[in-house]
C-alpha cells in the first residue's frame, strides 16, 4: 500500500490523503523508486489520468521501433491512461482477413488470430504480458489504408462498443473500434463520401490528417530554401480542413481535426465552430515548442508531418490554445529507430516520440509562458480527450463525495469501500488512524494550506474496480509534480524509441505515478520522498 499525504485536487484545490494498493502484476517504476510506503505529498497534484487520441505503436508490423508492451509503459510513465491507436500498422486495422505472407502477417497468424483488430484486442492474452494503460483502436477508413476504396463496415461494425457486445468477451469490450481514419494521410477525396457515410452509420467519428502533398520535405520558407530542400506549403493542410468542413456541414459527421499546425488551418476551424459544426481539433506538443527554424539545430529529428511550421503559426497554434479553438492536445507518438534518423533530412521518415515529455513541454511552454494555468492544461490532456474517446474521466471530488462513511472530519474511505475497512477509525471522535497510519502523527500536527492533516478526508482506492459499462473508465488518475524542475534524457525514456527532439530540454511539470483502475501501475516517487 502506498499512502500519500496532502495532495492537492486539480480541480477543487482540497488537500487529502491517497491510499493506493500496487497492480503488482502491471506495475513497473523507474529505478529507485517505491510503491509502497508513506510518503509526503504536498508538492504533488491528483488529477484525471491522461488521454492521447493519437498514438502509433507499430504493433503489429515495426515492432523493432515499438510494441504494445513498450508503448503502453511510455504512456504509463508519462501519466496517460487511455490511448487510441492509430490504423496504420502492418497490416492496417480494417478488419479484413490478414494473409500470410503480409508484412506483419506472422505476428498476427502466429498468435492465432485472423485479423488485426482481434490480435490487437486479445493482444494481452496473447502475449501474456498485462499492459499499464487502457486503449482503443481506430480503424481504417479505406480498406489497407491505401486511399481506394472505403473500408467496408460489415468487417469493423461488430467491434464497437454497444455493437452486440453481450457476444464479446471481455477484451472485445475492453478495446473498442472508437474512430475511423487513414491516419498517416488524409481520407481521399475518393473515398471520402463513402468513409463519412460509413461514420453516419456507425456513429463514428472521423479522426483526420488534414494535410496533404505531393512533394516536398519540410516547411515551405526561408529554412527551407536556406537548407535547399524542397517545401510544402502550409495551404496543403487548409485544403484539406476547409474540404472537410463542407463536408461536415453537408451530412452532420463528427470531424476531428488532428495535429493542426497553421493559423490558416486555425482560422477555418474557430469559423466553423462559431457556425455550430461538429468539429473539433487537435495539436501536439512540438507545434507549440518548435517552428521549422529549429530544424537548423535538431535536423532530422524534428522533421514531421505536417512539418514544423513558420514562427508565427507556432505562435497561432498557442493562440489557438488559449482562445479554445484547439480542443485537447495529443502527442502524435511516433516511434522510429535513431538510424533512420540519421538517414538525412530528404530519407529520414516523419515524425517523434512524445508521451513521456508531453507534459512537461506544454507545461513549460504554455504554464511557465503564461498562456494557461494548470487546470487548463489538465482539461486538455485529460478530460477533454476523454470525450472524444466517449469516456468519462474521473471525477476526484465525486469520488469522494459518494463515500458511505464520510463525517465531518473527512477521515473516510472512498467508493466501494465497506464497514469492515473502516475498522480502527472512529469517525465520531476524528480519530484519522487507517490502515495502522497515523496521519496526525505523520505531519506532526502541521497545517498545509489551510488544512489540518485531522482534518483531510481520504481518497482510499482498495476495493474500486474497473467500471463495467463500456463507455466509463476505471478509477484512472496520474499523480503530477507542476513544480518539478528536471532534465528530458531519453534514454531513461521506456519506450523503445529515442527519436526526440526535447533531449536535454530544462523542463518544469513531472508525472509522478500513474493509476489504472484504482491500482497502482507506475511510480516514480523517489526513496528519499518516503
Amino acid at each position: 500500500m502506498l499512502t500519500l499525504h496532502n495532495i492537492r485536487v486539480w480541480d477543487t484545490g482540497e488537500r487529502i490523503d491517497l491510499s493506493v494498493e500496487v497492480a503488482s502484476e502491471r506495475a513497473f517504476t523507474d529505478p529507485d523508486c517505491v510503491t509502497s510506503g508513506e510518503v509526503d505529498g504536498s508538492n504533488l497534484t491528483l488529477a484525471p489520468g491522461f488521454a492521447d487520441p493519437h498514438v502509433h505503436f507499430r504493433d503489429p508490423g515495426q515492432t523493432a521501433k515499438e510494441t504494445m508492451i513498450s508503448g503502453c509503459r511510455a504512456a504509463a510513465a508519462g501519466g496517460y491512461t487511455d490511448l487510441l491507436i492509430m490504423p496504420n500498422t502492418e497490416p492496417a486495422i480494417d478488419g479484413l482477413p490478414v494473409d500470410a505472407g503480409q508484412p506483419g502477417a506472422a505476428e498476427v497468424l502466429d498468435a492465432g488470430y485472423g485479423t488485426v483488430i482481434d490480435y490487437l484486442q486479445h493482444y494481452e492474452q496473447a502475449h501474456g504480458v498485462p499492459l499499464p494503460s487502457h486503449y482503443d483502436l481506430s480503424v481504417c477508413a479505406s480498406k489497407g489504408r491505401a486511399g481506394v476504396e472505403a473500408s467496408d463496415p460489415a468487417d469493423w461494425e461488430r467491434y464497437i462498443a454497444g455493437h452486440d457486445d453481450d457476444a464479446k468477451d471481455a477484451e472485445q469490450r475492453a478495446h473498442p473500434i472508437a474512430a475511423i481514419s487513414d491516419d498517416g494521410s488524409a481520407v481521399t477525396d475518393e473515398t471520402l463520401d463513402a468513409a463519412l457515410n460509413n461514420a453516419k452509420q456507425t456513429g463514428l467519428c472521423v479522426v483526420e490528417h488534414c494535410e496533404h502533398h505531393d512533394s516536398g520535405i519540410i516547411n515551405e520558407g526561408e529554412i527551407s530554401r536556406q537548407l535547399g530542400v524542397p517545401g510544402i506549403p502550409a495551404d496543403t493542410e487548409l485544403a484539406i480542413v476547409a474540404r472537410d468542413i463542407d463536408k461536415a456541414r453537408e451530412t452532420g459527421v463528427h470531424i476531428h481535426f488532428q495535429h493542426v499546425s497553421t493559423a490558416s488551418s486555425f482560422e477555418a476551424i474557430r469559423k466553423a465552430k462559431a457556425e455550430g459544426l461538429p468539429i473539433t481539433c487537435e495539436t501536439a506538443p512540438h507545434y507549440l515548442a518548435l517552428c521549422d527554424e529549429d530544424l537548423l539545430k535538431y535536423g532530422a529529428l524534428a522533421k514531421m508531418n505536417p512539418p514544423l511550421r513558420s514562427a508565427a503559426d507556432k505562435q497561432a497554434t498557442i493562440e489557438a490554445v488559449v482562445d479554445g479553438t484547439v480542443d485537447m492536445i495529443a502527442t502524435d507518438h511516433a516511434p522510429h529507430t535513431i538510424e533512420e534518423k540519421r538517414s538525412g533530412l530528404e530519407s529520414a521518415p516523419n515524425g517523434i516520440i512524445g508521451l513521456e515529455s508531453a507534459y512537461a513541454v506544454c507545461h513549460t511552454v504554455l504554464v511557465d509562458g503564461g498562456y494557461i494555468d494548470d487546470r487548463r492544461l489538465i482539461e486538455l490532456m485529460s478530460t477533454r480527450p476523454m470525450e472524444l474517446l466517449r469516456r468519462q474521466a474521473v471525477d476526484i471530488d465525486g469520488l469522494l463525495n459518494k463515500s458511505a462513511y464520510g463525517a465531518s472530519n473527512g477521515s473516510v474511505s472512498a467508493l466501494g469501500v465497506g464497514h469492515d475497512d473502516l475498522a480502527g477509525v472512529d469517525v465520531e471522535s476524528g480519530d484519522s488512524s487507517i490502515h495502522g497510519v497515523d496521519h496526525s502523527g505523520l505531519m506532526a500536527g502541521d497545517v498545509h494550506d489551510g488544512t489540518a492533516s485531522s482534518t483531510r478526508r481520504v481518497l482510499d482506492l482498495a476495493g474500486i474496480s474497473a467500471a463495467a459499462t463500456a463507455n466509463q473508465t476505471g478509477v484512472d488518475l496520474v499523480l503530477i509534480d507542476t513544480d518539478a524542475r528536471w532534465t528530458i534524457d531519453p534514454e531513461r525514456f521506456h519506450s523503445k524509441a529515442r527519436n526526440t527532439p526535447f533531449g536535454g530540454w530544462e523542463v518544469t511539470g513531472k508525472p509522478m505515478a500513474t493509476i489504472l483502475d484504482g491500482r497502482l501501475v507506475f511510480s516514480r516517487i523517489a526513496q528519499s520522498e518516503r
